[in-house]
């Protein structure tokens, strides 16, 4: 796959909640480039370039970054932390889309400067429509800084 130009970066270990996102995602109208990590340290690898990504230019940055939190390695909040304590990284929108509804975490998420935190609907009804929203407005309605 081309790394150059991702606009998405998503970031979720189960492969089947990846699978749906994606799905609804596609399904929504999204034409938007994304690029799937299967933990936080290849979300890391991804935009410094390293390990798989090497030699990827991490002067293409994505515009938003979706991340599951509950992931092996690094977690999705170290990300978060991680990219919101980089100049170069930390204007770009980071979307928290987890399953956990536990308030230490969404307090924490929001500390850290997560920009959103979307609890995973159950029901893929709900799902699909909280995707769709989503991706309408941090790819069409919302306006980002330049990088």
């Amino acid at each position: 796959m081309d790394y150059e130009n991702v606009e998405i970066l998503f970031a979720e270990d189960s492969m089947d909640d990846a699978t749906l996102t994606i799905r609804a995602l596609k399904k929504s109208g999204l034409k938007n480039k994304l690029y799937h990590v299967k933990d936080g340290a290849e979300a890391l690898d991804f935009l410094y370039g390293r390990g798989a990504f090497e030699g990827r230019d991490t002067n293409q940055c994505p515009n938003l970054i979706l991340l599951d939190l509950k992931m092996p390695k690094v977690t999705g909040m170290e990300v978060l932390e991680q990219v919101k304590k980089d100049a170069k990284f930390n204007s770009i929108p980071v979307v928290i889309l987890t399953s956990s509804k536990e308030d230490p975490d969404i307090k924490r998420c929001y500390e850290l400067k997560a920009n959103s935190y979307i609890v995973k609907p159950v029901d893929s009804d709900n799902f699909f429509q909280t995707i769709k929203d989503l991706s309408f407005y941090w790819m069409i309605s919302n306006q980002p800084p330049s990088h």
